[in-house]
């Protein structure tokens, strides 16, 4: 391993990028958590059905 490798090499960040995910009617959006935080879980308001909904965590999408 060359030296540059190590001093060129990227920082990780604190902080992720996660798609969330209606469980009544899919609608989905995005939300920012940091990376060593458990999954995402909550509720907030679905457009599609007009009433609050539960949101789980999918996927993480990029780091910030």
């Amino acid at each position: 391993m060359f030296l540059t490798n190590i001093l060129l090499k990227k920082a990780k960040s604190k902080e992720i990028m996660v798609l969330m995910e209606s469980m009544v009617s899919g609608h989905k959006y995005v939300a920012v958590r940091e990376r060593l935080a458990e999954k995402l879980e909550l509720i907030r308001f679905d457009p599609y059905i007009r009433k609050d909904a539960v949101y789980k965590e999918r996927k993480k999408i990029r780091s910030l």
